[in-house]
């Protein structure tokens, strides 16, 4: 891969919130404005602090676009009433997801112990037929994030990329998309051939590293260079699907929110520009 320059990672690179996790929405925009990031993955628990559309106004002066929204889904549960819970929340989703003016709407389908698998994931099927046609008449494009197997028991029943298709073939490209999340999809060996069949379905992509050992499931990402995940050809075969769109930096990492954010950032931008 090339050299990134340094308009084409303003252009490109996208901050999600959960890397700057200790700060707040208004700012965690500051922080990108700053440093010229022009794109941001948001959160629904930051948004909600301050409000749909304080939110929504704080974006659009900022002129930062809202690369994606975290997160809608969660589907499966043992009871029709919590079933139902979750649709509704998810209804709520896709309205600031409007509001926000977001690439997409980013789904993790969810999983629940108590809830065999063949029928939470009949569960995801009945729940995302409950919610397209919403987000399609709101003008949201909604995305399933394909998670590692290593979530299956508690966060997420959608585990590979060809799963993530299967689900999105009956609607739309516009209305259903995919997240490729290089944490959750670099293991696959069928990854090149998966990432080709997605074509107008990228709806996003997101980095960060795998850190050998690995010190926790959920905790223990890495800025990119740091581990064994070939980023610069996975992000070749993404780019050969046509995508264009922002490329999301998220890293669940203890150290990196104890940091100052400015340091944080100088690391985002560096390690993007080096190593995806």
């Amino acid at each position: 891969m090339g050299k990134w320059s340094s308009m084409a990672i303003k252009n490109r690179l996208s901050l999600n919130q959960m890397t700057v996790a200790n700060l707040t929405l208004p700012q965690a925009v500051d922080s990108c404005a700053r440093h010229g990031v022009l794109n941001i993955g948001l959160w629904r628990h930051r948004i909600e602090e301050v409000g749909t559309f304080a939110a929504a106004q704080l974006i659009k002066d900022s002129g930062i676009n809202v690369s994606s929204v975290c997160r809608g889904g969660m589907f499966p549960d043992p009871s029709a009433n919590g079933r139902e819970a979750r649709i509704n929340d998810n209804f709520r989703a896709i309205d600031q997801a409007a509001a926000l003016e977001a690439d997409s709407l980013v789904l993790v389908v969810g999983a629940d112990p108590s809830v065999p698998l063949p029928d939470a994931r009949q569960m995801v099927v009945d729940g995302l037929a409950r919610i397209v046609p919403y987000a399609q008449t709101a003008g949201v494009r909604l995305a399933l994030e394909p998670l590692h197997p290593m979530y299956a028991g508690d966060r997420s029943v959608l585990n590979t990329i060809d799963h993530a298709l299967a689900l999105a073939t009956p609607y739309d490209p516009t209305a259903l998309g995919i997240i490729l999340d290089t944490f959750h999809i670099w293991w696959d060996p069928a990854l090149e051939a998966a990432i080709a069949r997605c074509t107008t379905r990228v709806a996003g992509f997101h980095v960060c590293d795998w850190l050998v050992p690995l010190p926790d499931v959920l905790m223990g990402r890495g800025l990119m260079g740091e581990g064994v995940i070939e980023i610069p050809r996975i992000r070749q075969m993404v780019d050969d699907t046509g995508y264009e769109g922002p490329i999301e930096v998220e890293i669940f990492n203890q150290s990196l929110w104890n940091m100052p954010s400015d340091e944080v950032m100088q690391k985002v931008i560096a390690s993007f520009a080096a190593y995806v």
